[in-house]
């Protein structure tokens, strides 16, 4: 596939239909001992941020350390740095996931959605989840419980009407709601969320006794936009990381339920970067019982798993008063 026709809009009516619902689930999975189905020993959830054009006009985050301009100035190299996920990172992702029949879930700004629409059909078009990401990339803690739910909402209904797939699962921006976010997306209708970095493995968080939702967890350490925007840390570096942390998590997986969760910036999906995501995700497909697996996925099977841990959110979150505590 050419990557230029990552980026042909309009798809068929036919392909536009059987986007409609997010992708489904393998079918009927069954659990054959261990903890996860099909003789799955550890699943990795590979994470495709797309955020282009979502960034803050003022302030955003830039690796041009010098001569930055004045607070209040357009600086137009950092546009062109968040722009580059549009043109180049995101089918260079697609070429490469294709290429190793691996599939991702995308967490999809709103704005991002909205200004590169061909873009975001791409990637659903290409088998990915789409999952919610927030309007822009702006704060949200601050915000009353009227003005999250409309900036998850609005983001919701722009991926929806896009792409045709409704997004369930939440990432919010820097991984920050409000003290209620869980409860808020719970009444939008989400099933998970992944702003939550205090397990190897998706749990389930009881908001209290009739309502809960799935949390599948973040590493913030395997993280691209930690290593090359804010950190600095070479390829090498980086592979590296990539390949300890599964070396421990599958060692690990041998006699308790684990995952790994990889996180790639649509931005950072540089020439370099792409070769080195590409050769640590062969590195882990060597491994017998490994496979990447959408959110949604892991989301769906941990719901029915008796085993799955449970925690009211008085305890996922301790230091915040109030909170139902089972």
């Amino acid at each position: 596939m050419q990557r230029r026709d990552l980026l042909i809009g309009g798809a068929a009516s036919a392909a536009a239909t059987a986007l409609s619902q997010l992708p489904a689930a393998a079918a009927q999975p069954q659990r054959r001992g261990g903890y996860w189905p099909d003789g799955i020993r550890l699943p990795i959830s590979l994470s495709l941020m797309f955020h282009s054009g979502a960034q803050s006009r003022f302030g955003a985050y830039t690796p041009f350390g010098h001569l930055v301009p004045p607070a209040g100035t357009d600086d137009l190299p950092t546009i062109t740095w968040y722009r580059y996920g549009a043109t180049e990172g995101i089918p260079r992702a697609l070429e490469m996931l294709a290429k190793l029949k691996v599939k991702a879930t995308s967490h999809m700004s709103g704005l991002a959605v909205e200004t590169y629409p061909d873009v975001a059909r791409s990637i659903v078009q290409a088998g990915h989840e789409a999952a919610d990401h927030g309007w822009n990339l702006i704060a949200e803690a601050t915000m009353t419980d009227e003005q999250e739910r409309d900036f998850i909402q609005r983001s919701t209904d722009t991926i929806r009407k896009v792409t045709g797939q409704r997004p369930v699962g939440y990432n919010a921006p820097g991984l920050r709601g409000t003290g209620n976010v869980l409860s808020n997306l719970h009444s939008l209708g989400f099933k998970y969320h992944t702003d939550d970095v205090s397990r190897d493995e998706p749990f389930i968080v009881q908001l209290d006794g009739k309502r809960d939702i799935v949390v599948v967890p973040h590493a913030p350490y395997i993280n691209d936009m930690r290593a090359y925007e804010s950190r600095g840390m070479s390829n090498t570096d980086f592979l590296n990381n990539l390949k300890l942390s599964f070396d421990q998590l599958y060692e690990e997986s041998a006699s308790r339920r684990r995952m790994m969760s990889i996180v790639m910036h649509d931005r950072m999906v540089r020439p370099e970067h792409a070769r080195t995501m590409a050769e640590a995700i062969r590195y882990m497909l060597k491994h017998p019982g490994v496979a990447f697996m959408t959110k949604i996925d892991i989301a769906r099977f941990i719901t029915t798993a008796k085993d799955a841990i449970r925690e009211p959110i008085g305890a996922v979150y301790p230091t915040i008063p109030g909170l139902y505590r089972g």
